[in-house]
């Protein structure tokens, strides 16, 4: 799949929500985001939306974990992960605390880990 920098310009001036908008850029200057970029810049409709035992099914115990979309508190985690997401509903945050897991935005992510090292996109 070929990802247009232009194309994915000319999606985020639609958007109106500016921590999406800020992600989009910071995602679009760095090369290994791309991917990541392109999928946010579509319809909102379309972002993921997952509870915590679907993540629990999908990964590893200490694994860095990027969901393009809100992730929900359906379900329990039983392991420790790093979550990147646009969102997270106040009781998964809760749920995560339990198991020492930790939440960060997808922005902050991209700053510390420009090169996407070491991270799984769900």
């Amino acid at each position: 799949m070929t990802v247009s920098m232009v194309h994915i310009k000319e999606k985020s001036r639609r958007k109106t929500n500016p921590s999406l908008v800020a992600t989009l850029l910071a995602a679009r200057k760095q090369k290994a985001w791309l991917a990541l970029a392109h999928r946010l810049s579509g319809p909102t409709r379309l972002h993921a939306a997952l509870n915590l035992d679907q993540i629990d099914k999908q990964t590893t115990a200490g694994d860095t974990i990027v969901i393009p979309g809100k992730v929900l508190a359906s379900g329990t985690l039983s392991k420790k992960l790093r979550i990147c997401a646009l969102s997270i509903s106040t009781s998964a945050r809760d749920k995560l605390k339990s198991t020492k897991s930790e939440y960060v935005s997808i922005f902050e992510e991209i700053a510390k880990n420009p090169k996407a090292q070491g991270v799984k996109m769900l």
